[in-house]
């Protein structure tokens, strides 16, 4: 059977998130009605994640399996956007190996988390409020301190039942412009709520509630208690997923405009 990669985004809002629950309503749900009703099948897919309720993405893949070939990728895009609802979209179908899959092929998968310090009801939805003075240069030594670890059980949900809290973190760094702040984390998988915890924490860091000594002794320490409060959902977008066979680029930006990239952050 032909399988394809759907490259979407959807804004997390109104999401339990991706991953199909039985009493809420998840994007995953959503797509799989969609392309479904164009296929006249039940069909399946399979994404390369699972993001927390409220949680965005700029750049998610998913898997799934037809019966034939889709002669025409852009009809079949345009069909499944019409159905979706207007915060879900798809970007591209891209045809992939029969063995191709969207979690277990992934190499690297980066975020981003927005901070903004000050009262804006525009980007309420869309990034984390934090009304405290910001070291950035704290932010970027804390970050230091994290790509000399692997051992991130400290900053994952309790009871999230992983087989080994290691990640190996590839980049990380904040950039900051007129009072918004960004942070970029790049790693080959990342723990169930994991970035939420680092950016909470590390905001701690930044106002000086934490030194960053004791930013290191939490991560040593691999006991969320030690940590800081989970940052909001609402300022975390998956951002990029790397396969080794598919190279494809996204040139999302966020409402204040080109914040990552002006400061260079981009991985």
């Amino acid at each position: 059977m032909p399988r394809y990669f759907l490259e979407l985004s959807y804004r997390g809002t109104n999401y339990s998130g991706w991953q199909i629950q039985q009493n809420a309503v998840s994007v995953q749900e959503k797509v799989n009605a969609a392309i479904s009703l164009i296929t006249q099948k039940q069909t399946e897919t399979t994404g390369c994640g699972r993001t927390d309720t409220g949680v965005h993405s700029t750049q998610f893949f998913a898997h799934f399996d037809v019966d034939n070939q889709i002669i025409d990728a852009f009809s079949f895009v345009y069909q499944v956007n019409g159905i979706l609802p207007f915060d879900i979209s798809i970007k591209a179908l891209h045809p992939v190996d029969d063995a191709a899959h969207a979690r277990f092929d992934a190499v690297k998968r980066t975020y981003r988390y927005y901070v903004h310090t000050y009262k804006n009801g525009f980007l309420a939805d869309f990034s984390g409020c934090y009304f405290k003075k910001v070291n950035i240069n704290l932010l970027n030594e804390a970050c230091l301190l994290l790509k000399a670890h692997t051992d991130f059980a400290a900053f994952c949900k309790a009871n999230a039942q992983n087989k080994t809290n290691v990640c190996h973190i590839h980049e990380a760094g904040w950039a900051e412009n007129e009072g918004v702040y960004c942070f970029e984390i790049s790693a080959d998988r990342f723990l169930r709520g994991m970035v939420r915890a680092l950016v909470g924490t590390m905001i701690d860091v930044a106002s000086e509630k934490t030194t960053l000594n004791q930013f290191e002794e939490i991560i040593l320490s691999k006991d969320r208690r030690n940590a800081g409060a989970a940052a909001p959902a609402c300022g975390l977008y998956l951002t990029k997923v790397d396969y080794p066979y598919l190279k494809v680029s996204n040139n999302f930006e966020f409402p204040v405009g080109g914040l990552a990239k002006k400061q260079g952050l981009l991985l």
